[in-house]
């Protein structure tokens, strides 16, 4: 263990510091901002091609995000682990967990990207209800594919990195692989036109998962280290057990965005622009709040697997008030910078006219988001996976779903689909703040 380690031990029983929730805070916002960054520029280079092409980008990345994200225990479940057994001083066992789930995502990445290849343009009409959208979109899911497996490499890769309070080497190779990728983009587009776009993803997934790669075996082959490099059931089948209440919640926020965009498409294409632009702008201010709620996963989860109870919930409290500050802010400049944001997507005066309602949606989900991310994460550091994914469940099930259909029943276009967003928002915020305060959450030790 290292001596920086045993002074982290040391300092243990005092209160969280605000410096050692921005350590970890800053890097981390840096690599979650980072890929949805990419995005937009993706949206906003695409979106020069037209609204069709937009159309198609919007449903193709619709599928892709509901395929990765499905698996994003890799990163949340394998930090949650991994910052317990580096809490109690474990730290080469917190690695072994990143070996183990790197080879959950090349497997389990290879199949789902098989699946997309199979059925790329069923699930793209499905989403559009155009056909010539439906073959573009196509085109640009089976090369985005590729980068499927790699992506979940990324994610198990920031999920033990994490673990062991490194935040700021995943965000240097993260940009070591988006940074090509952003400037080989616009000249790809330029060149092949929607498909160009899979292409720039591609080399950027790839470059960056070669260098999480490299990382994890200078980690895992130093002197010391258990375990070897073939797959362990014993080892994986625990992260399933916490993978299957994360697969479950995240089932169910892609299950929303995906009838979301099945819905928008059905008022139109002007409408399905529009809600792409809110989709990618909403999964960009999400992981930027969800900085603070990495800080809080990985300093709950070591806190708690030395049995410093105390010391979790100053990092939940401490998380979220910076977080609902954070949120504010971001919240502000949205609010007065709509129409400079949103030309910098589309020029189209329909899809201006649609994002007019929705925006102001979007402003107070940014707000009330600062409190549910920040608790997430303690939820997150403590293994309270069965909470979250039962209290997002409720919220789809009991706000987002039937708002959206009465939406589609009454014809309130994309300001229903985001006011059914917005009030599964508050149904997880008023449950997340319910959880915190009873203190149910705080279990101690390894595991």
């Amino acid at each position: 263990m290292s001596t920086r380690h045993d002074t982290d031990l040391q300092a243990g029983a005092a209160a969280v510091t605000p410096r050692q929730i921005f350590a970890l805070a800053l890097p981390a916002l840096g690599v979650l901002a980072a890929n949805p960054l990419y995005l937009l520029l993706d949206t906003a280079v695409v979106g020069r091609l037209g609204t069709g092409e937009l159309a198609a980008l919007a449903a193709g990345t619709a599928i892709q995000s509901t395929v990765t994200t499905q698996l994003t225990f890799l990163s949340y479940g394998t930090t949650a682990r991994s910052s317990r057994l580096y809490g109690a001083g474990k730290r080469d066992d917190a690695v072994y967990e990143g070996v183990q789930a790197t080879w959950v995502a090349v497997f389990v990445g290879l199949a789902l990207a098989s699946l997309i290849w199979q059925f790329a343009q069923p699930l793209a009409m499905w989403l559009t209800n155009d056909y010539a959208t439906s073959l573009e979109a196509a085109r640009w899911m089976r090369v985005a594919a590729i980068a499927i497996p790699l992506t979940l490499i990324i994610m198990a890769g920031n999920g033990w990195m994490r673990g062991v309070q490194n935040t700021k080497l995943p965000f240097k190779l993260t940009l070591c692989g988006l940074v090509p990728g952003a400037i080989l983009l616009p000249f790809a587009v330029d060149r092949f036109g929607l498909v160009g776009s899979a292409w720039a993803n591609v080399l950027g997934m790839g470059i960056a998962a070669a260098l999480f790669l490299v990382v994890l075996v200078r980690e895992h082959s130093r002197a010391g280290a258990p375990g070897g490099w073939a797959p362990q059931w014993s080892v994986i089948s625990k992260q399933l057990v916490l993978g299957r209440d994360l697969i479950l919640r995240s089932m169910s926020f892609q299950i929303s965005l995906l009838a979301a965009a099945a819905v928008a498409g059905r008022f139109g294409v002007a409408v399905l622009a529009a809600h792409q632009i809110m989709l990618q702008l909403w999964n960009f201010l999400t992981l930027v709040l969800d900085s603070m709620a990495i800080a809080a996963q990985t300093l709950t989860g070591a806190a708690l697997g030395t049995g410093q109870v105390t010391r979790a919930k100053s990092v939940g409290e401490q998380a979220t008030r910076y977080s609902v500050i954070f949120g504010l802010a971001l919240a502000t400049v949205f609010a007065l910078l709509a129409r400079p944001i949103q030309g910098i997507f589309t020029q189209d005066a329909a899809v201006f006219q649609q994002l007019a309602v929705p925006w102001w949606l979007l402003i107070a989900m940014i707000v009330a988001g600062g409190v549910v991310f920040a608790l997430d994460g303690v939820m997150l550091g403590a293994g309270d996976a069965a909470f979250l994914r039962n209290l997002t469940i409720v919220s789809v099930l009991g706000a987002f779903v039937p708002v959206t259909l009465l939406s589609m029943h009454f014809g309130w276009g994309l300001t229903g689909i985001w006011a059914g967003h917005l009030a599964s928002i508050v149904m997880r915020l008023v449950g997340d703040v319910v959880r915190f305060r009873s203190m149910r959450w705080a279990r101690t030790g390894e595991n």
